[in-house]
């Protein structure tokens, strides 16, 4: 289950670095480059709530059969792709079959997993390997780029999805928890629309700034048609998506945690990127392998600090602390100067570490909290909207980072009269005063999750007494 969560996130990732090598191979134009990701994630983010429902309607196991297959099907037409059009399809494909496995993977988990024990350490391996894929998709890029191809980013994801599909008949046989007979259309439509509408205008307003009409188009629309969503959920007798999942209380601190973390995380990784490869000259892989400190503290965040504290601390508290880890990661590097020296073990080590740690915290105690008090018809539909709230967060985060970076620099470049030697100061100002950014965003959300540290406490006392009643 891991392994096929790692996969899906893993794409949304490992194909960054490829992208240049893929452009040239296929003659893609600097304006439709872009589809490459876009399609991954306009796919994996519209359709998680539609995957959702699909998942308790077919079995969890069963959409978990689907989607891996599909999903390598779907990469394995990637990687043959010999012209532009066929690769997008491909990677559209791949975000359908994604938002099919992703909350398959995490309703199998919630019903595989019911001691409380097991529990905490099954969901610290889920988030621990979930959370590293992202970097070490990074990694994975920069070395299959360079030592193989860049079509390899794609095939690796069919012995990837042959070893998982082995483990098939170990994973928990499972009854279809619902019916597609009575699916809520215009929630289906309504949902699909605004979420796609989100995550594309995200993805455009860096380049073609917040401002932009088409952008603000997207945007607002994204807004209104989730709120109509809203209103057709409340009214309906057979919700897509039932609104008391969200308004949980740990639940809703879990989501809002995730949000914030994925966020600041994804301009983060950005960041580091750019700033080792343009300011420091580190090839690609060097720059990716700079990012596997942060994949391994993630992981030993999520299945050794959180698996420890998971029954002395409250949810929430770790949540907050979690956080104010990877705020403190952040703070190391608004620190940063253009001649800074020795960057890799003053500042970037330091920085990876901590914000490592922090995420794995979090997404194993996140994951953990979103999905308590469920039963099995809402494990797929509440298990995709814990995935569809990352998928927004690192869109957005993504694009505010980026357009913040990439305005600060033109207006230091602006003030210093665009001279050549000033570039490389105003690229540093600019990620740093990103970073500050990100740094207010991750205090702001512990301050937030804070608020809801009672409601933690009660959630984490239940599960004693439960897991003592057992």
């Amino acid at each position: 289950m891991s392994l096929a969560q790692l996969m899906v996130v893993l794409d949304a990732t490992i194909v960054n670095i490829a992208l240049p090598s893929a452009q040239q191979d296929l003659g893609m134009t600097d304006a439709g480059r872009h589809w490459v990701i876009t399609a991954y994630a306009l796919a994996f983010g519209g359709l998680l709530l539609v995957g959702g429902r699909v998942c308790g309607a077919l079995g969890y196991r069963r959409s978990f059969a689907i989607g891996l297959v599909g999903f390598a099907l779907a990469s394995a037409l990637g990687g043959a792709a010999n012209n532009a059009s066929t690769l997008f399809v491909a990677r559209a494909a791949q975000g359908i079959f994604a938002a099919l496995l992703a909350p398959a993977v995490l309703s199998l988990l919630i019903l595989t997993f019911t001691d409380g024990r097991e529990r905490g350490k099954a969901f610290g391996v889920f988030a621990g390997v979930g959370a590293g894929g992202a970097a070490l998709g990074v990694v994975a890029g920069g070395l299959l780029t360079e030592y193989a191809n860049w079509r390899w980013c794609l095939y690796i994801n069919v012995p990837m999805a042959a070893i998982a599909l082995i483990g098939l008949p170990i994973i928990l046989r499972d009854r279809p928890s619902g019916t597609l007979r009575h699916i809520d259309i215009p929630g289906v439509l309504l949902s699909a629309a605004g979420l796609v509408s989100l995550v594309y205008g995200f993805t455009q307003a860096e380049p073609q700034g917040w401002d932009d009409p088409k952008v603000l188009a997207l945007l607002i629309g994204g807004v209104v048609l989730l709120g109509l969503f809203v209103l057709v959920e409340a009214k309906s007798r057979h919700p897509l998506l039932p609104l008391h999942i969200l308004v949980h209380r740990a639940r809703g601190a879990a989501f809002v945690s995730v949000c914030v973390m994925f966020i600041a995380m994804f301009g983060f990784y950005l960041f580091v990127s750019y700033y080792t490869q343009t300011i420091l000259g580190y090839s690609p892989v060097k720059a990716g392998m700079t990012l596997l400190v942060n994949a391994v503290s993630t992981t030993v965040g999520a299945m050794v600090i959180a698996g420890k504290m998971h029954r002395r601390v409250a949810p929430n508290i770790l949540i907050a602390g979690s956080l104010l880890s990877s705020a403190a990661g952040m703070l190391i590097l608004t620190q940063l100067e253009v001649d800074s020296s020795n960057v890799f073990l003053a500042y970037l080590t330091p920085s990876m570490i901590l914000t490592g740690i922090g995420l794995g915290c979090l997404l194993a105690a996140a994951t953990n909290m979103a999905t308590v008090e469920l039963n099995p018809a809402e494990a797929g539909v509440a298990s995709a909207a814990y995935n569809m709230v990352q998928q927004v967060g690192a869109a957005f985060g993504t694009a505010l980072l980026n357009s913040i970076a990439t305005s600060v620099t033109t207006s230091y470049l602006k003030d210093h009269g665009n001279r050549p030697e000033a570039g490389g100061v105003g690229a540093v100002h600019g990620y740093t005063v990103a970073l500050w950014v990100a740094f207010g965003i991750l205090v702001g959300g512990a301050l937030v999750v804070g608020l809801f540290s009672r409601g933690g406490q009660r959630t984490a006392r239940s599960e004693a007494v439960l897991e003592t009643s057992n």
